[in-house]
């Protein structure tokens, strides 16, 4: 990185809740968030956001007439982003880029449309508007009413680190000195849980903890989906700065199978490197650690590639609220930001990998997407 780009805040909404403080005491709790209900014929473990939240988001929808057609995941793009400008304290700029990205985009409306054209052979006129994956950021600029490059991709699973990385680019090239980045992700429909379990990746014992994420043992997959958003407000300029983000890395490995990760986590292992550079010590990493086999233990392999003997402390979110997609880096961070700033570790509870460390001063977070590709940052505190 040229410099660094400091994190003036973050705003999220996932099954652990809304607000910093709400999210910080669900994390200290020994327990998940997650919960059964059916989808189509078949009842599994997901992570849905809390009641409450379910309902004030529906209200943008039916308080709002331009909202009324708008996909979820757009929906929760623009809860999560209402505050984050006062946050920041921003409220007076308009000069301020957007990249909030989706892994499968508008999922509900998409499949909602297409059944409909199964059907009857016709679509509704609103159909290719709303399930554009641009539609994120462009409805989030203009709820927020800001000027600026708003865009939205995907990169699968590693698409919200992925954004950090699209705004610390444009904004090193000076296109604009403040951003939002972030991932949306409201996939929990019957179609994509049913992918999930068709490549038997899916959670399927009734356990205490049913998705056991960074559990290197385990015998069988125990991925959990969730729903959620997350953004972060990023500038140049270090006042009041939540942390800051001193090192990128991202890689691309060669797969044999586009939902393949090689057994040492070479492409993880080259974005670790990458954004670790001269630094030699972390506390933590805040693994992507989806909850299967293959995923958890090709990402600890690279970590004791990187490391050898010196590991640092390990954790992961998704046994608490779920595999959120797009969502998850950005989640991730959330983490890793919260334990900078309250100096306390957050654990896996029934993982024996590693131990809590005795401070809390760098940390890295790791995002891995389908295709092979692996993003890192390390954050510090300011």
């Amino acid at each position: 990185m040229e410099s660094p780009i400091y994190i003036k805040a973050i705003s999220s909404v996932s099954a652990l809740g809304n607000s910093s403080e709400e999210i910080w005491g669900n994390y200290q709790l020994p327990k998940h968030f997650l919960s059964k209900r059916k989808f189509g014929e078949d009842e599994v473990f997901a992570g849905f956001l809390p009641q409450q939240l379910q309902e004030e988001i529906e209200k943008l929808r039916t308080n709002l007439p331009n909202f009324k057609n708008l996909d979820p995941t757009v929906l929760l793009a623009i809860f999560s982003s209402r505050k984050i400008l006062a946050e920041a304290g921003w409220q007076n700029e308009k000069n301020i880029g957007i990249n909030i990205g989706s892994s499968r985009g508008a999922t509900s409306l998409f499949e909602k449309y297409h059944r409909e054209f199964i059907e009857t052979g016709k679509t509704a006129v609103t159909t290719s508007p709303a399930t554009t994956l641009g539609n994120i950021s462009s409805w989030v600029a203009q709820d927020l009413q800001v000027q600026g490059p708003h865009f939205s991709h995907s990169v699968t699973c590693s698409t919200g680190l992925h954004s950090v990385l699209n705004a610390i680019a444009w904004m090193q090239a000076g296109i604009s000195d403040k951003f939002l980045a972030g991932g949306s992700e409201a996939a929990l429909t019957p179609f994509t849980i049913s992918q999930m379990k068709a490549m038997k990746i899916y959670a399927s014992e009734n356990l205490d903890f049913p998705c056991r994420a960074l559990d290197i043992d385990k015998k069988r997959n125990s991925m959990v989906l969730g729903e959620a958003a997350g953004v972060l407000a990023l500038e140049k300029e270090n006042q009041n700065a939540l942390a800051k983000i001193s090192g990128i890395g991202f890689a691309t490995e060669q797969v044999k199978h586009s939902a393949a990760i090689s057994k040492n986590g070479e492409s993880l292992q080259q974005a670790m490197k990458m954004a670790l550079g001269e630094n030699k010590h972390v506390d933590a990493v805040v693994m992507h650690a989806p909850g299967t086999i293959k995923g958890d233990l090709s990402e600890v392999n690279a970590i004791r590639a990187i490391f050898d003997d010196k590991i640092p402390a390990l954790t992961t979110n998704k046994w608490k609220l779920g595999h959120t997609f797009a969502a998850s880096g950005i989640l991730n961070l959330e983490l890793a930001l919260l334990m900078l700033q309250k100096n306390k570790f957050i654990s896996v509870p029934y993982s024996t990998t590693s131990k809590s460390p005795k401070k809390l001063e760098k940390v890295l977070v790791n995002a891995v997407g389908f295709g092979g590709n692996a993003v890192s940052l390390l954050i510090e505190k300011a």
